[in-house]
This record gives structure tokens, sequence and C-alpha cells, in this order.
């Protein structure tokens, strides 16, 4: 075993994930957990569990987080490179299977598809509003029924006559779903339809537009659930590839590109940062009509990162607030520029897909 190695860390809306590999890709040790809420505590957490397992000798040499808490994270840990989850969900899956040509990503609370032609990211796609398509869909209706999701994807692949129902939007399939189950359908068919139900609302507006080609690999927290697997199988007539590492692939994929980013110097905070007491305060920026909260990260008095903005100026720097002011870019932001298409352009290289957070935002 090597005495180095590095660290992927994925930060989402449900869970923290951690992985450690080796120089050559090999997963070391990986670590899948409830956020619960707080992401901070879970991040400590996270490096907590997963460090306590690697001798002492053993050296950190590069560390990326990725995720919808990736900023905030890399400032807990002192990340040497942050990306989004399109470009680490796209490197990890590359690297298991060089010819995916469809990444299926479906998590807590948002789903994603990412198109790669020749290794490369050609296109993707987010869900960023309905929740009908995502794991917070299955998880509300499991609890509904008074069973873990693990019962729901198990029952539900005993089902040989699914029910039909309506998953436009969760309010109408939670609807639909005390309707069919007071006309006597049975709870397995119902389970079985509601990952129907989940997977063509992905398939209609997710994908929607999307060339979708297999290979195709699933990925994310939904991927562990078989009745969603068996569903995407049936919608599309072909095989789905369930990674290895399904749980834990932002991470895995946040890993590989911290060993392949030619760090000289790593700017790993150490394993001492899990019991670091790490508090969070926000103020307003003011600058222009977004008026955005920023969060500044302190860890015993020093301002170790910031995040919130939405133009860029503030993400993980740690400069006085004086100094940081009118910096940005004069007037509001929005993810919705004409400036869209100029920003796509960028996505040939699968570690330089345009920040989620900033597209529409022209970059010099």
């Amino acid at each position: 075993m090597n005495n180095y190695g590095y660290l992927g860390i994925d930060v989402g809306s449900i869970s923290t994930n951690g992985v450690i590999i080796s120089p050559e890709g090999e997963v070391l040790h990986e670590i899948y957990l409830r956020g619960k809420g707080n992401p901070i505590e879970s991040v400590q957490l996270c490096l907590a569990q997963l460090t306590a397992e690697l001798p002492d000798s053993f050296r950190i040499k590069g560390v990326c987080t990725t995720g919808s808490g990736r900023i905030l994270a890399g400032a807990v840990v002192g990340a040497d490179v942050i990306k989004n989850e399109i470009s680490a969900h796209a490197r990890a899956a590359l690297h298991l299977y060089p010819d995916v040509l469809t990444i299926f990503e479906i998590g807590g609370q948002d789903s994603k598809v990412t198109i790669l032609r020749d290794g490369a990211v050609v296109d993707f796609s987010m869900n960023l509003v309905c929740a009908a398509g995502t794991g917070s869909f299955l998880d509300s209706q499991a609890r509904r029924l008074n069973i873990t999701i693990q019962e729901l994807s198990s029952r539900a692949m005993t089902s040989a006559n699914p029910t039909n129902i309506a998953g436009r939007c969760t309010v109408f399939a939670e609807s639909d779903m005390i309707h069919k189950q007071q006309i006597g359908h049975d709870q397995k068919d119902i389970m079985m339809g509601l990952c129907h139900a989940l997977v063509r609302n992905y398939l209609s507006n997710v994908c929607n537009g999307k060339e979708i080609k297999p290979p195709i690999v699933l990925q994310g927290g939904v991927s562990a659930n078989n009745g969603i697997c068996r569903a995407f199988k049936e919608a599309l007539q072909c095989d789905i590839i369930i990674p290895p590492y399904n749980m834990v692939m932002g991470a895995y994929g946040a890993a590989i590109i911290a060993g392949k980013s030619c760090l000289e110097k790593t700017k790993f905070r150490g394993k001492e940062v899990s019991t670091h007491h790490i508090i969070t305060k926000g103020f307003e920026c003011g600058d222009c009509p977004n008026n955005c909260e920023i969060i500044e990260i302190i860890d015993d008095d020093k301002l170790i990162g910031r995040t919130g903005g939405r133009c860029g100026k503030w993400e993980g720097k740690t400069g006085t607030r004086e100094s940081l002011k009118r910096t940005g870019p004069a007037g509001p932001v929005s993810g919705h520029s004409t400036d869209r298409q100029m920003e796509d352009k960028t996505c040939k290289q699968v570690d330089n897909v345009p920040d989620l957070i900033q597209i529409g935002i022209p970059k010099n």
C-alpha cells in the first residue's frame, strides 16, 4: 500500500460522502453519511471516520470537494480543487467505464443527466424545481406507507402488475396513491408504480431533448433502489450499469480529479480539523440588486472562507469585506443569461464543465 493518496468529499442535500484513493485510482476507503441538516458537522464526521482507518504514516496529497456544499466543505477541510458535481460524476464514470455515453444521477433533492461523447461532456441538464424526480419523492412516500426505503425497493421488485401512478408532481402522486390504495391495488404494485412514475418524470423532464444512448450509468443515492433500476430498464429497453461505488461516485470522481491536478503542495488542513469548533456568520452583500446573503466560515476566530454569492467574488475568499466589495459584475446575475450558449462551449473537457451556480456570467 502506498503511504499517500487523494481525498474526495461530496456534500449534497441529503448525504455527505468521502473517498480516499491510491495514486493509481484504487478506492482505499469510502463512506456514505446522512447529512442531517448540518453540513459542517457531517464533513467533520466524514473526515474523522475516513482518516481513522488510515495508518499514521499515510498522507493526503490532494483534496477536491464537490456537490452543492462544495465551497463550504472546501473551506473546512482545505480543498486544493473545488469542482461541480457534473464534472465529478463524469470523471468517476469515465474512469470505470471509458465508453459511457449517458450518466443518470439522481440524488435526494435534484437529478441530473450528463451526455458524453468520445470521453467528453457535451451536454447536461438538471431538475431543480420539482421533487417528483428525486430521491426525496420516494422517501416521503415510504414514510407515508410506514416502511423503509429498503423495504420499498425489495417489495417493488416482487410486483408483476405495477399500478399506474400519476407522477408529474408529488402532490398528485400522493393523491393518486391514496386513491389506488382505497380501490384495492396491492401495495407492492403501488410501490413499483411509484418507481415507474419517478422514472417517467425524470425521462420526460430532465432528459427532454437529450440524446440518450447506451452505455448508460446510473449513480447517486437512488441507484441503490432496485425498483428504480428495473423501471429504467423497462422504460428504455436496454441495460443500465450500476457502478461498484454508486453511492459515492461524486466523491470518487472528486478524488480522481485531485489526483490528476499535479499539485505540488496540498492545502489540506489535516485530520485534526474534524475536532475543531467551526461556526458560520452571515451578512448581506448589497453591492447589486441580488442582495446575496454571504456566509462566512470561521474556525477559532479565524475566517477560513466564504460562500453564498452568485457572482463569485466572495466564494472561498478570506480578504476583508471592504477589499472585496464592488469587485463583482455590475447588475443582477441570473442563470438565464443570453450568454448561456457561450458558457456551454467550455463543456468540451470533463473537468471544465462550467460552475452551475455561475452559469451565465461571462468569464474573462
